[in-house]
């Protein structure tokens, strides 16, 4: 028996629910990397109103409404198995909404203008889906037909005959869902959780730290304990014991690596200092109705996609052209990829984000500039395409 539990000693597994707080089952598959998982459950009540003769607080009942919160930061690791969505796959899914699209390669035939590809055969591909070449990620612009379609930027190898890998793809949409999230600890006797209803109302996508990280934080239905778990709870008849993670991939990925892509037409940038990605869903609750202890379920508000970028100035034309894009409020597109190997990709894209004009950072030795919250748009459910390849 052990005189303390180590916080070294956790493991996290995230499953998309089926329905707002049924709590969905988990394999090892599930597992995924952890940071830090922070759950805060709170009592809904103001205290006690009524005369009690005395200055002594007499208490509350037993069953009273409560508040659940997250807070996830995870950093981004390999996509090994790619005949299923990757481990973060739940996560970015409820984060966004649309059920993912999985493209499972193809042949080009031929490259026109460096972003025209002609594949061998049909290549089955919608716009916004991603591809992928020689460690690269691009994503598609629109299909010309069921053969040939346009890339948002040029790959740097890719040739006639060659091929283009796997890719998962997450998109925006008008419904959200929700995870379990079952936080497992060492040795099994103590206690364990699982959060049931996460819903992700905010996500960061951190650019060129230690490692690339992903952050995601909301409200949860409930927090349960294997401490206080009685049969019937969240429809369970016991607490689920956790699932064999042996081969588990700890392979995680450094911070530095990637490309970015900003312009009317794109140029790739290699003076970025810093970037975040920010998704804010305005998640609101049904939480108090009569008759429930929790909430009954999710309303997603106004999305906002935000970006914070900070670049090195130059003089040259493609640094001009965003301050340009700036000043007139004329949308650009972005694209972010994080990692540099085939498996470790993964890339935010942004068709139309409209940049802030930037601010003077002249602290340092060389000026920087930083354009902070600049928001993407679209026409429906189109700002925003998440893909790991």
């Amino acid at each position: 028996m052990s005189c303390y539990i180590s916080s070294n000693n956790n493991r996290v597994y995230a499953a998309l629910e089926s329905s707002y707080g049924q709590v969905a089952a988990i394999t090892g598959q599930n597992r995924i990397p952890l940071l830090r998982l922070n759950a805060k459950q709170t009592p809904v009540t103001t205290g006690r109103k009524d005369k009690t003769g005395t200055r002594t607080f007499i208490g509350l009942p037993n069953r009273i409404r409560k508040t659940s919160t997250f807070e996830l930061s995870t950093p981004m690791t390999e996509w090994t198995n790619t005949s299923t969505a990757p481990s973060h796959g739940p996560l970015f899914q409820a984060a966004l909404g649309a059920a993912p699209q999985a493209f499972g390669g193809g042949t080009v035939q031929s490259i026109t203008n460096q972003t025209q590809l002609q594949f061998a055969g049909p290549h089955g591909l919608a716009p916004g889906q991603a591809i992928t070449n020689g460690g690269e990620i691009r994503f598609v612009t629109a299909v010309q037909n069921t053969t040939t379609l346009f890339i948002n930027a040029p790959f740097s190898f890719l040739t006639g005959g060659a091929t283009v890998g796997n890719t998962m793809t997450y998109a925006v949409a008008n419904d959200l869902s929700s995870v379990t999230l079952y936080d497992y600890w060492d040795p099994s006797t103590a206690v364990q959780r699982i959060l049931n209803g996460a819903a992700m109302d905010k996500v960061q996508i951190k650019v060129n730290g230690d490692f690339h990280q992903f952050d995601f934080s909301g409200p949860a239905r409930d927090v349960m304990d294997s401490a206080s778990f009685t049969s019937g709870e969240a429809n369970l008849t016991q607490f689920p014991s956790e699932p064999s993670s042996a081969g588990f991939d700890y392979t995680i990925v450094p911070g530095h690596l990637g490309q970015v892509w900003m312009g009317a037409t794109p140029v790739q940038f290699f003076t970025l200092t810093s970037a975040e990605l920010t998704v804010q869903n305005n998640i609101s609750l049904r939480l108090h109705e009569f008759g429930s202890d929790f909430p009954v379920c999710i309303q997603a508000g106004a999305r906002e996609v935000s970006l914070n970028v900070t670049i090195f100035e130059q003089d040259d034309a493609q640094t001009k052209q965003l301050y340009q894009a700036a000043r007139q409020r004329s949308p650009i597109s972005v694209m972010i990829q994080l990692g540099e190997q085939s498996g470790q990709l993964f890339a935010a894209y942004m068709p139309a984000m409209v940049p802030e004009v930037p601010q003077y950072d002249d602290q340092q030795t060389r000026l920087q500039w930083k354009f902070q919250n600049s928001r993407a748009q679209g026409t429906a459910n189109d700002e925003l395409y998440v893909a790991f390849g």
